[in-house]
Formats: C-alpha cells, sequence, structure tokens
C-alpha cells in the first residue's frame, strides 16, 4: 500500500487490520523514530516490553533470513499481539519480507525503520505493492508543517504564541522532527511560567545570534568577566531584544543554578547533575557551569534571583532607561560572582 502525505496521520493513529508490515522512511530521520514508535504503540503499550517486543538489525535478518518468521511466530507470553521492530531496514531484506508477506502472522506486527529510499527501491516498492503491508514516506517538515507541530504542542501544554511568533519559529528551527521537538522543549523551559509567547521570546531562545549572544551573557556574568557581559548586551541591545527577554534569560539560567548547587549540597555529584538537568547544558558549556556551579553559594544565588525579578518589575514600570537597570544590574551580578 502506497500512502499519500495527506492520508498519514490518521493510519499512524490507527492502522487498518490485516497490515502485516509497515515500513517507515524518509530522510526526516526524527519524524521516521516519531512514527515508528506511534504505530508500536498501536500493538503494544510498553515498547520496552521484552516478552511482546522483539527489536532486530537489518544485519541480523540478512545473515540468518529465518529470523524475521521466527520472531513474528512467537507467542505472547501474556497474551495479545506482538511488535516486532527492524532497524536500520535496506534493500537487503526485500526477499526476505517479500516471502514473509505470503504467510505472515497477523497476530505480529512488523514495523521497518528505514533511511531514505528512492523510488527504485525493491523493499519500498515491495511494501508500495503489497496488499498486506504499507510505505510511509517522511519527508522534512516545510515551515507550514513545523508551524503546524509547533502551535499543537504548545497548545498542549497550555502556552499560547502569537501569529508573528510562529512564524519565526517555523523559520528559525530547521531541520527533522526530532529538533523541532527539541527546539519546543527548549522554549518552553526558557518561558518558564510565562505561558504567553512573543517574537522577541523565539528570537532569544532559537535565533542562532540572539541564542550565542544570550549564551555570551549569562555565562559571563556568571563568570565575572563584566566588560564580556557589557558587549553581549549591547549587541543584543543593538538588535532589538526587549529587556524583559534578556532577564528572562539571567533569570532562567540563575535557577538552574540554583538547583545544580541545591542538589550537589544534598550529596550528588556534578556529574550527576549535568547528565539530569533538564534541558541539558550544552557539552561545550559544561566546564563553564561546573565551575559557575562551585563559584556561587545558595544564598548568592537566592539574593541574585530576587535582584533579577525586581529588574523585571522595574524594567516594565518605572520611566528610567531599560539600559541603564539592565547595566547596573549585570554590574551588580557580576561583582557578585567575584
Amino acid at each position: 500500500m502506497k500512502l499519500s502525505a495527506s492520508k498519514i496521520d490518521a493510519f499512524v493513529k490507527n492502522p487498518p487490520p490485516g497490515m502485516a508490515a509497515l515500513m517507515v522512511y524518509g530522510p526526516d530521520t526524527g519524524l521516521v523514530h516519531e512514527r515508528c514508535m506511534a504505530l508500536g504503540k498501536t500493538v503494544v503499550k510498553d515498547l520496552n516490553d521484552p516478552f511482546n517486543v522483539s527489536v532486530l538489525k537489518s544485519d541480523q535478518i540478512v545473515e540468518d533470513p529465518a529470523r524475521l518468521a521466527d520472531e513474528a511466530a512467537a507467542l505472547s507470553m501474556m497474551g495479545g499481539r506482538r511488535l516486532v521492530r527492524v532497524e536500520e531496514a535496506r534493500d537487503a531484506l526485500a526477499p526476505t519480507l517479500k516471502e514473509y508477506l505470503k504467510n505472515p502472522n497477523l497476530n505480529t506486527l512488523v514495523i521497518l525503520e528505514a533511511g531514505e529510499l528512492t523510488a527504485k527501491s525493491p523493499l519500498r516498492a515491495l511494501c508500495e505493492k503489497a496488499d498486506n503491508a504499507a510505505a510511509l514516506p517522511c519527508y522534512v517538515d516545510s515551515e507550514q508543517d513545523i508551524a503546524r507541530l509547533a502551535a499543537a504542542v504548545l497548545r498542549e501544554n497550555s502556552y499560547t504564541i502569537a501569529p508573528d511568533a510562529l512564524a519565526t519559529f517555523a523559520a528559525f528551527v530547521t531541520g527533522d522532527r526530532m529538533q523541532v521537538r527539541s527546539a519546543l522543549e527548549k522554549l518552553m523551559v526558557y518561558m518558564g511560567p510565562i505561558k504567553s509567547i512573543a517574537a522577541p521570546d523565539v528570537w532569544a531562545c532559537c535565533g542562532d545570534a540572539g541564542e550565542q549572544s544570550l549564551d555570551n551573557l549569562v555565562f559571563s556574568v556568571g563568570d565575572a568577566k563584566t566588560d564580556a557581559a557589557f558587549r553581549a548586551y549591547a549587541y543584543l541591545a543593538q538588535e532589538g531584544l526587549p529587556s524583559v527577554s534578556l532577564v528572562r534569560a539571567l533569570q532562567n539560567h540563575f535557577r538552574r543554578l540554583h538547583q545544580a548547587r541545591a542538589r550537589h549540597e544534598a550529596g550528588e555529584s556534578p556529574d550527576v547533575i549535568l547528565k539530569t538537568l533538564s534541558p541539558p547544558v550544552f557539552f561545550k558549556q559544561e566546564q563553564a557551569f561546573r565551575a559557575q556551579m562551585q563559584r556561587w553559594s545558595l544564598p548568592v544565588l537566592q539574593r541574585a534571583l530576587q535582584r533579577l525579578t525586581a529588574l523585571e518589575a522595574q524594567c516594565k514600570k518605572t520611566g528610567m532607561p531599560d539600559e541603564t537597570l539592565c547595566r547596573q544590574a549585570l554590574l551588580a551580578l557580576s561583582r557578585a560572582a567575584a
């Protein structure tokens, strides 16, 4: 069965009966994996269930062609249908799959996870032509697709996003589905308790230049590098980043430092903390974050967060220029770090 793009989402949610094998393929590896997992959950609740799920590599089946039929014929010890996942599926599997489809076990669903396959691919052609198999293509999302996905995910998590902010996100974030979801998770963490997302928030969190300069700013402040912090701030101000977005970035950084320091004082090792923070610390920043976790005490971090809360309120209420308020705060925080 050959599926058009418009029918894939409905198919993934509810595959029709009589399907013995489903192949998900395409250049968007994140979307391929996501759809394979969704299809698998229509068969079993737990994809890690060793009694009802078998995971094979393509090479294992090529070396031992009977392996596919044997795994598919195995009975579930707990009852119900079974799932056989085949990772890194390639054209060498086509003869084995063709033979299996002649007499499949319909109590087992075989899902093949493949990369990009051309129209001449024997494996793709087999799944497209067979009555009891299907091929689901996964191409890299367009900006419209990314916008629809982002709106849906944010809505599910109780966030609202302005139309221009949604368009900005879709323009900034490129790549496969996994990268898009990672960017959405980062954006939600960046927003914290604030549920309304505006374009400057997206620019600050997801724009390459903005993100890099914000990282330079927050880590320079944490390292007591006042001059570097002022340079990063000057660039961001020149680019039009609102002061509230800048303050939010600093708040999130110091909240993470506060969380990490508290866990460290409770007895956890820095290695464990760095591996389990969410979102994780970028590997190039791990050394700097580790040093700041040691440098900043909990009381000083608490005062820094209080200062930033007051700064946010001042930027919104007072007549004093935001630039003056922000520079004063950057200086005070850098001195606290020193």
